[in-house]
């Protein structure tokens, strides 16, 4: 049995015998028995400093009427009533001391051992309940590492030795084509077109452009020096204010709009656009190229959507899947991780994480919410 199903047979097990104890005795005849319990701990707490002594002789008479009005009213089933009956006998004293009060509390402790029993069946069942999420949580875990070991046992039945150049070829030519006609467009066109086809882009969400900062957007879109392209702006935006004055007509516009973006202009490539390698999944690839085709479309010639065109007919290949795990497993397997599949160790721990989820599974089946 595993450590997670262990500890909640465990816990089962404290929850039963806890359970049992408190109907050894009833649980609302425990309950009645705790609450008159308490009650009189807090009478005891209350009166101690004035109801001791001859200093106060209202606060002790009130003190013992309001004891034995207490006990009187028990049930005469009340589990502990003798006890009950014996600490009140003992108060009802023509004087009380401070020792008689812990006196009184120490009669009372074979009353505060029985209801006790509910609180550890309260803790009991406390402990069950942690131990059923500490299990989920292990299966949690036990289910991330499955699918890590299925992938990687997947990843070594893959043929390290197939022809992934089939795949690898058109995608990097796609790749080296969107960067280029990007990197020109970036380089030459006006900032307020490069940017306007970056904001179109936040209709597709797998292009994955971070939006234009609005001030840029809007300054771009008005300004004179938004017909400007990128790299002019990025010089622009180094120009002391004397000399900038003579290139724009507003010089704090452009620094406000440009100088704090620069990083964002800078940065900006055509990375949100190219295939990744190894590429996605045959099911993924034709939607990615769905989306990138109109935002390509917006900057590059046909020679490059025709490139992507190629990519997305890999896809419909039939060797696409095999090619796509040579290539995963080239990228992803470690040497370690060679070796592990081929000693068969993969295949064991495999195996020992299936049969510790299938025993917690079964621990949790078997017993019930808390």
């Amino acid at each position: 049995m595993t450590d997670a199903a262990r500890e909640l047979e465990t816990a089962v097990e404290e929850r039963r015998q806890a359970r049992e104890r408190v109907e050894a005795v009833g649980e609302d005849d425990l309950r009645a028995c705790q609450e008159a319990y308490r009650e009189l701990l807090d009478l005891l707490e209350r009166y101690e400093d004035t109801a001791t002594g001859s200093g106060n002789f209202k606060a002790f008479t009130e003190f013992q009427g309001t004891v034995g009005s207490l006990i009187d009213d028990l049930p005469e089933d009340l589990p502990e009533r003798e006890t009950f009956e014996a600490v009140d006998d003992f108060l009802q004293q023509r004087r009380l001391s401070e020792s008689d009060f812990e006196t009184a509390r120490e009669r009372l402790e074979p009353v505060g051992d029985l209801v006790a029993r509910l609180a550890e069946w309260d803790d009991a069942r406390e402990r069950y309940a942690e131990a059923r999420r500490a299990a989920r949580r292990r299966i949690t875990e036990l289910d991330e590492r499955i699918a890590d070991l299925e992938r990687l046992r997947r990843l070594g039945d893959a043929d390290l030795d197939a022809p992934v150049e089939a795949l690898q070829k058109p995608i990097e030519a796609y790749n080296d084509a969107v960067r280029e006609a990007f990197r020109a467009f970036r380089d030459d066109a006006p900032a307020r077109e490069v940017l306007s086809v970056v904001e179109r882009a936040d209709a597709y969400p797998l292009v994955d452009f971070q939006s234009p900062p609005e001030a840029l957007l809007e300054y771009v879109a008005t300004a004179e020096a938004g017909t400007e392209p990128i790299p002019k702006l990025l010089e622009y935006a180094d120009y002391s204010a004397s000399k900038l004055d003579h290139y724009v007509e507003d010089t704090a516009a452009l620094k406000r709009a440009v100088t704090t973006r620069r990083t964002y202009l800078r940065d900006l490539d055509a990375d949100p656009l190219t295939v990744s390698w190894p590429p996605p999944p045959a099911e993924r690839l034709p939607w990615l190229v769905r989306e990138y085709r109109p935002v390509v479309s917006g900057f590059a010639d046909e020679s490059v959507v025709a490139r992507l065109r190629e990519v997305r007919d890999l896809a419909a290949s039939e060797d696409y899947t095999r090619l796509r795990e040579s290539a995963l497993a080239r990228s992803e397997l470690s040497s370690k991780e060679r070796e592990r599949l081929s000693s068969g160790a993969v295949e064991r721990e495999l195996k020992r994480a299936r049969e510790e989820r299938a025993d917690i599974e079964a621990a949790l089946e078997t017993h019930g919410p808390p």
